[in-house]
């Protein structure tokens, strides 16, 4: 069910907006513009605008429209809406040539669009026409030494660039200082187009790769920082700028030791890839067409050497990791709806090899190629991003058959190194595209490796081999054949092992097999205790920080899956060491752990997905002596909600943030999905939601509203909504963060969704259009509005509600308020119908709409007696409401109808209006 509506937000009916008693409606083109001059007088320049609109409406005789233009562009010129200030004012000229307030607001518009020739010529008529005036005058007289600054700066600016690469470029300068704010001067220069064009013409370009050259940090810094300003967004650079530098020489930054020199040739790669795939954004496309014909080659010619960077000895690991990095990024579409997968194609034929080679790695072995502990995750990523890029079977045979020919080239014939490679290929093809792990993992002969090497004399040879069968037991295919075979061996290297890496191992394997019951009390593997025990040994080494992390790291996937036992939750939410040792290791450098700590919040919050059994179904499956799942005693509401608070009060926002944070491959939709569901069970409460945003939470769940899985997005999205209805939305997500909010709310409004998810929608959608235009503006432009007139005709009656109030406050719009008058609408009727209801919270929100549709759009008045013959009782049974709220909108409404046309208050005093308002106007409790 839906929970009860917080205090609704209703728009200014009434207090702010509303004319006062007894005040004359202001309805002719000169009133109108009257109120404009005061309004704008005041400073609310919106408001003035729209009295100058409203009165273009009335006006037919062009001397009084050429007035309106030339004073709606004043307000325009407020606003900083330059272009449409230029046309007003355009239109204001062209009724009289020699109107000189207009001219003059002609310049300033022009001025501010950059077409300072025609702002001269404008200002050099007004003088023509008032000599004397002193304003003129001195506009001109900035206009003109502005325009020569411009000059001059540009005509410095060949020399300055020329300066700066002097500065770098000279060995004997020692002066690290100027060569930073040369760097930096650099750097800003090249993020202006203007700036970027004059670097790219002053052959800044051979200049740059002399930078490269140097191989001095500071140096190449400043040269891969500036390129990114010439490449950004420009296809045609791009490619010349590729075709100079060379894609080798790129590599090979990539590949070097210092790891901010090799992100940030990362960063000027992706960069490049964006504009050679898209491009276009501050180019003319006829030159473009011109200068580039094709981008496909020079695309395929960078992946080629990231392909090769991958298997060079010489490349350092994060450089591995970066080129990585960038496949996942560039390579696979972006979605399901674009129909060219030949990238992802030529990759797996060109690289898939090469991509193996990294994820069948064994670290320590000779001749390994330097790795970092993300480096495995990566591969796994980038392969399941190859695999599901694939469109048909015979593409996924193809992707099959060379995982296998990889796999048996390294089995047979390679003595034990080789076993070993292939057995890690296999832990990470389990990894990532699992049907492929699955398919080589039953090639003849791995699985017996496998289980014969996991009881090797050998340290890294066994770590190996318990790693591949950890990885298989999660397959459903393989988890009954280890279940039955791996086990015993699995619980005799638990016990009798001498090395912590290896018994973590296998303890985190035997977790796995032990939690296959999933949340299901009865369905316990082990024997009562058992599952305790191994939890408490788990927790044990997470605390330990004598071991490496790496090794830690194994502690928190056994808990992932032994979690699942509330037992187990109750005793972790209580181990407050345990939990600040996971959100250390959620912080660290090694971001494979993010998902098995994701997985272990999820668990204790009980986030996971379960649906209440039908009651029939139970009483089908007991006669038929079916399995039925039951639920432990402590998963039950108020346990959750004791746990939600320890591990809130342990810090779990900051770390949830910190993961969130991180562009690591490891950071998937998956595990986006289980943060946001995370997420989502901390705001369940409203007291909590205020902690929440303080740590970081308000911030970090915008990304994950707005990317990943669709359960993950949406789960997001409802979080946010639940901060959004209870908190100020201002201090929750301040400056333009409350903008970026906007489109997850409204996603919540699809028909798809929950009517939960619904309401929670609609009631966030209300405070935020309460705020301002602009934020009404954002959600006009997200078409919210059909979306919330469809939720007006809910049965549901808190949803009518919500989306009825949430209406009162976008009423407050021009476009909504015209949107009431449009023909062939019942939106208006519906409005006047509600405020008859008998829901009091739902006719306050109707009337409180209408109150404010006729107080800001007059035209309303006369369209209401049209739509709804009861028109009358439903404004009379406001005014005789006991609800003071209620009499109040209802007397709004009538007066603004009173000034609004004859025809109109004729009606109204033909009834018996005038009688009820003369009692109304004597109570003395209702001033």
């Amino acid at each position: 069910g839906l929970p009860a509506p917080g205090v609704p937000v209703l728009g200014p009916c009434g207090a702010q907006g509303c004319v006062p008693a007894g005040a004359p409606r202001q309805v002719t083109a000169e009133q109108l513009r009257a109120r404009g001059n005061a309004l704008f007088q005041a400073g609310d320049h919106a408001a003035a605008l729209a009295a100058y609109t409203e009165a273009l409406s009335l006006s037919e005789a062009p001397s009084e429209r050429a007035v309106l233009h030339r004073n709606r562009a004043a307000c325009y010129l407020k606003l900083e809406d330059y272009t449409k200030a230029e046309a007003d004012a355009t239109k204001a000229i062209a009724v009289d040539g020699r109107d000189v307030k207009a001219l003059f607001r002609r310049s300033q518009a022009l001025q501010q669009l950059g077409r300072m020739d025609q702002a001269v010529s404008d200002l050099q008529r007004c003088l023509s026409l008032e000599p004397r005036n002193k304003a003129f005058q001195e506009a001109l007289r900035a206009l003109g030494s502005s325009m020569h600054e411009k000059m001059k700066a540009l005509s410095c600016t060949d020399s300055k660039v020329e300066q700066m690469f002097q500065i770098l470029l000279d060995l004997e300068e020692k002066d690290v200082d100027k060569k930073q704010k040369a760097a930096q001067n650099l750097i800003v220069l090249a993020r202006e187009e203007a700036g970027a064009e004059k670097i790219f013409q002053s052959d800044g370009v051979r200049l740059l790769m002399q930078l490269l050259d140097t191989a001095k940090a500071d140096l190449m810094l400043a040269a891969l920082r500036t390129l990114v300003g010439l490449c950004s967004g420009h296809r045609s650079r791009t490619t010349a700028i590729l075709a100079e530098l060379g894609a080798p020489r790129l590599a090979a930054v990539l590949g070097v030791e210092h790891e901010q020199v090799s992100l940030a040739a990362c960063n000027l790669l992706h960069v490049m890839f964006d504009s050679l795939k898209e491009g276009l954004q501050k180019d003319f496309r006829g030159k473009e067409d011109a200068v580039v014909l094709d981008s496909s080659k020079d695309l395929k010619l960078l992946i080629k050497h990231l392909l090769e960077l991958l298997v060079l000895e010489g490349a350092s690991a994060h450089g591995r990791d970066n080129a990585l990095n960038l496949l996942i990024k560039v390579v696979p579409r972006k979605s399901p709806k674009e129909t060219n997968n030949s990238l992802s194609l030529w990759v797996i034929d060109q690289g898939l090899k090469k991509i193996l080679e990294v994820g069948s790695t064994v670290c320590g072995s000779s001749g390994s190629l330097p790795v970092t502990e993300n480096s495995r995750m990566s591969t796994s990523v980038l392969l399941s991003k190859l695999y599901e890029d694939l469109k048909c079977d015979a593409e996924r045979e193809n992707f099959h058959r060379l995982c296998e020919d990889y796999v048996r080239s390294w089995f047979e014939g390679h003595e034990l190194p080789g076993k070993l490679r292939a057995i890690q290929t296999v832990s990470c093809l389990l990894q990532g595209p699992s049907d492929a792990g699955n398919r080589v993992l039953e090639l003849e002969g791995i699985m017996d490796s496998v289980l014969s090497l996991c009881a090797s004399v050998c340290e890294a040879h066994q770590l190996v081999a318990v790693e591949a069968l950890i990885h298989a037991a999660d397959k459903a295919k393989r988890a009954s054949f280890i279940t039955a075979n791996g086990v015993n061996l699995l619980k005799e290297i638990y016990k009798h092992s001498e090395r912590d890496s290896i018994r973590i191992r296998a303890l985190v394997g035997l977790c796995k097999l032990g939690s296959a019951g999933g949340t299901d009390f009865s369905m316990k593997q082990f024997a009562e205790g058992s599952t305790m025990k191994l939890a408490k040994q788990c927790r044990k080494w997470l605390c330990n920080e004598a071991i490496d992390a790496g090794t830690r790291r194994w502690a928190v996937e056994g808990l992932a899956y032994l979690t699942f036992d509330a037992d187990v939750k109750e005793e972790f939410v209580e181990d407050k060491a345990a939990m600040q040792a996971m959100f250390q290791l959620a912080k660290s450098e090694d971001r494979s752990v993010l998902y098995a700590v994701a997985s272990t919040l999820v668990n204790c919050t009980n986030s996971y997905d379960h649906e209440e059994p039908d009651p029939q179904m139970l009483e089908l499956a007991k006669y038929a002596k079916q399995h039925i799942p039951e639920q432990h005693p402590k998963d039950k509401p108020e346990f959750v909600k004791r746990r939600v608070r320890k591990l809130l009060t342990a810090g779990v926002v900051s770390a949830l943030a910190c993961m969130v944070k991180s562009e690591n491959p490891a950071l998937t939709s998956s595990c986006r999905e289980l943060i946001s569901r995370v997420f989502l069970a901390l705001v369940e409460e409203a007291e909590d939601r205020g902690g929440v945003v303080a740590q970081g939470g308000g911030k970090a769940l915008i990304p994950l509203s707005l990317e990943g899985t669709e359960v993950g997005q949406t789960k997001a999205a409802q979080a946010l909504a639940k901060i959004t209805i209870t908190s100020n939305p201002e201090m929750a997500f301040p400056g333009e963060r409350i903008y970026e909010v906007v489109r997850p709310l409204v996603s919540l409004l699809h028909l798809q969704r929950t009517g939960l998810e619904n309401f929670e929608g609609l009631m966030a959608l209300t405070n935020l259009a309460g705020i301002s235009e602009r934020l009404r503006q954002k959600i006009l432009k997200e078409r919210a509005v059909p979306m919330i007139e469809g939720y007006m005709f809910e049965e549901h009656e808190l949803i009518r509600l919500a989306a009825t109030e949430c209406m009162c406050n976008m009423a407050m719009s021009k476009e909504v308020q015209e949107m009431f008058l449009a023909e062939g609408s019942d939106r208006l009727k519906l409005m006047v119908l509600y405020s008859g209801e008998e829901d009091e919270k739902l006719r306050r929100a109707a009337s409180g709409t209408l109150a404010m549709l006729t107080t800001l759009h007059p035209p309303i008045c006369k369209r209401i007696p049209q739509v709804t013959v009861h028109w009358l009782e439903i404004l009379q049974a406001l005014l005789l409401s006991p609800s003071a709220e209620l009499q109040h909108r209802g007397a709004v409404v009538v007066m603004n109808m009173m000034a609004a046309a004859r025809e109109v208050a004729e009606q109204l005093i033909a009834s018996e209006m005038l009688e009820i308002l003369s009692v109304l106007a004597k109570d003395k409790d209702k001033p």
